[in-house]
């Protein structure tokens, strides 16, 4: 049964079409993934589906009673609400906390915010969690969501496309993520030109399949089919992660990728990092830093030890807040430790992209500012102009003659990277450099730096594009060290998970009523991890020490068969899910999922009742 219905809808802003004539539906449940470039028409189409802009023509149907969530990029929270209105309504205390669903959104969305915060106090990225938590906490048959991404680390992103598999909503995503999009999407759609083109499968499916329609076609543009070629070939021979790919479209994209060599040259490259930087690039000496400068802000390195080579592509992963950025701007010595040393290459020619956008003259044209760097760059075995790169980095035609002025902070940031690159830099330090881009720049950036001889130590939430560049992942995890992640960001989710990062954000299953109201030293819930002051370092009143020790002994316990619970139940809904036509295994099921619910709301009973005596 469709949900929504498109007839040959048209809209324009200005002299530019967006949507034209385009005709489509949502199904229930379908689970859809929407890409194109930025300004391309993908948010105008969001908008039209949920209802909140009138097309020029055509027509939009909504099923009777439609329970529409959009998560639009506007922000809309009354700045004088609380965070516990915007998110729990009128719902009371007693109701939520017990609700183990509404607990997890909270604990893995806002779990470091006060209830009681204004939503005028907080910070851009706070306000979009809580938008987003109000919107999961409610029940919807189509959920909407444009760059629901944005402000998340990657452990919360890998929370949250869990989370939305498990729903049997329909669900229609913009996002940038690709890694995202083939967690949560079964089909794509790609809003080009005005069209809607329509495919099978998630971001990986979605690019073998255009990749064979072009292919097929013969394009005219050689380079754009190369560049999705390469794609190809690192999504056949990228990491673990990216391996469970839809096999009916393996085969068809076979004559396409059969010689096609490995997306860099990695010995080649090395050999002329290492020539450009000779043996030492950075070392690390018993470093001890903070990251607001010495003796002050968080602890992120102590008495650290370490070293960056020549030719090393290093993913540098960790909580938002855990020093990523701070160990970036000690290597750029912007920043100096407290104690120890930093030893930098005499040849070290270094750009560092901040994640704060670089002062430019506004009065300058996007073509000049990069022609006073450098007009032309050697990348591998060919030189490109500063017209040719610009081009490749979305300024085409008279884009290139814009005044800086006039652009988007999306366009300055690749300005602004052009720039750095074009210094011919032999170290890159990249923070966050894919924000405000959309998948077909990702795409020429990654083949830039695939070309590109040096050191290039990189910060980024888009997991795609951390496991795409770099051939190393590093982890900041709490401990003052830097960890060597041979399993890539499938061993740091791993470890995250299993509670071995002194870092861990709340728990992936629940959050206790003291962390969600605000309370310092409040306990724990099942499944959560703490740095502070645990319960048990306190005395709770009417308590004997052995009594207590008893009673917490019972909690774990529930805890750990909570959590088993909850394994089975994500195990019985991902047999559901594939048994869909099956009517007869779908009752067994069924009953089975019935039967553990059951269990998980007495235990849930129990723990609730143990962690109020002893005033957790």
């Amino acid at each position: 049964m469709n949900l929504v219905n498109l007839e040959s809808v048209s809209h324009a802003y200005g002299p530019k079409p967006l949507l034209s004539d385009v005709s489509l539906g949502v199904e229930a449940g379908e689970r859809i993934g929407v890409v194109g470039r930025n300004g391309g028409g993908k948010t105008t189409l969001m908008s039209v589906i949920a209802g909140d802009v009138r097309p020029d023509s055509g027509r939009v149907t909504h099923t009777r009673g439609l329970r529409v969530g959009f998560l639009s990029q506007q922000d809309t929270l009354d700045p004088a609400a609380a965070v516990r209105d915007i998110v729990l309504g009128g719902m009371a205390e007693h109701e939520w906390a017990g609700d183990q669903r509404v607990r997890e959104i909270l604990a893995n969305l806002i779990g470091d915010l006060a209830l009681d915060a204004k939503s005028g106090e907080l910070s851009g990225g706070e306000r979009r969690r809580t938008a987003l938590a109000q919107l999961l906490i409610d029940d919807h048959d189509l959920i909407m969501l444009d760059e629901p991404t944005n402000h998340l680390d990657i452990e919360a992103i890998a929370w949250l496309a869990g989370h939305l598999a498990a729903r049997k909503s329909a669900l229609l995503v913009v996002t940038h993520d690709r890694w995202f999009l083939d967690a949560v999407s079964t089909r794509t759609w790609e809003v080009v030109d005005g069209r809607v083109e329509r495919y099978e499968g998630g971001y990986a499916a979605y690019v073998l399949a255009k990749a064979e329609r072009e292919r097929i076609a013969q394009a005219a543009e050689d380079r754009r089919q190369n560049l999705m070629r390469k794609e190809i070939a690192w999504l056949r021979r990228g990491p673990p992660a990216r391996t469970s790919k839809p096999k009916f479209r393996i085969e068809a994209a076979q004559a396409l990728i059969a010689n096609e060599p490995p997306p860099r040259e990695t010995v080649e490259l090395m050999k002329f990092a290492a020539a450009r930087l000779g043996k030492t690039v950075y070392d690390l000496d018993d470093v001890t830093l903070h990251a607001g400068g010495p003796a002050t802000g968080p602890l992120v390195l102590d008495r650290c030890t370490w070293q960056f080579g020549p030719g090393d592509r290093i993913g540098l992963i960790g909580v938002n807040g855990s020093g990523k950025s701070s160990v970036l701007r000690l290597l750029a010595d912007t920043l100096k430790p407290d104690s120890g040393r930093v030893v930098r290459g005499k040849t070290v020619r270094l750009a560092h992209l901040s994640q704060e956008l670089a002062d430019l003259d506004p009065t300058r044209r996007v073509l000049e500012s990069v022609e006073e760097v450098r007009k032309y760059l050697q990348l591998g075995k060919r030189e490109w102009t500063a017209s040719q790169l610009l081009e490749r980095l979305g300024f085409r035609g008279e884009a290139q003659w814009k005044f800086i002025g006039d652009l988007s902070g999306g366009e300055r940031r690749r300005l602004q990277l052009l720039r750095l690159l074009m210094d011919d830099p032999n170290v890159l330090l990249l923070d966050e450099p894919t924000n405000d881009l959309d998948i077909e720049t990702l795409n020429e950036l990654e083949d830039l730096l695939d070309g590109w001889p040096g050191t290039l130590i990189l910060v980024s939430h888009d997991r795609y594009f951390l496991e795409r560049v770099a051939d190393r992942c590093v982890a900041l995890l709490g401990d003052g060290r830097l960890s060597l992640l041979p399993g890539g960001v499938d061993e740091y989710l791993e470890r995250r998970a299993a509670g071995t990062a002194l870092t861990a954000r709340l728990g992936t299953a629940t959050v206790s009523l003291g962390d969600l109201s605000g309370s310092a030293d409040a306990g724990r819930g099942p499944g959560t991890t703490s740095t502070g002051t645990s319960a048990s370092d306190q005395a709770p009143s009417g308590l004997s020490a052995k009594e207590e020790r008893e009673l917490r002994k019972e909690l774990n316990r529930l805890e750990r068969q909570l959590d088993k619970l909850t394994d089975q139940e994500a195990r019985l809904h991902t047999a559901m899910a594939e048994a869909a036509s099956d009517y007869a295994k779908l009752g067994t099921l069924d009953a089975e999922l019935r039967e553990i619910t059951a269990q998980k709301d007495t235990i849930e009973s129990e723990w609730l009742e143990l962690a109020d005596r002893l005033g957790d």
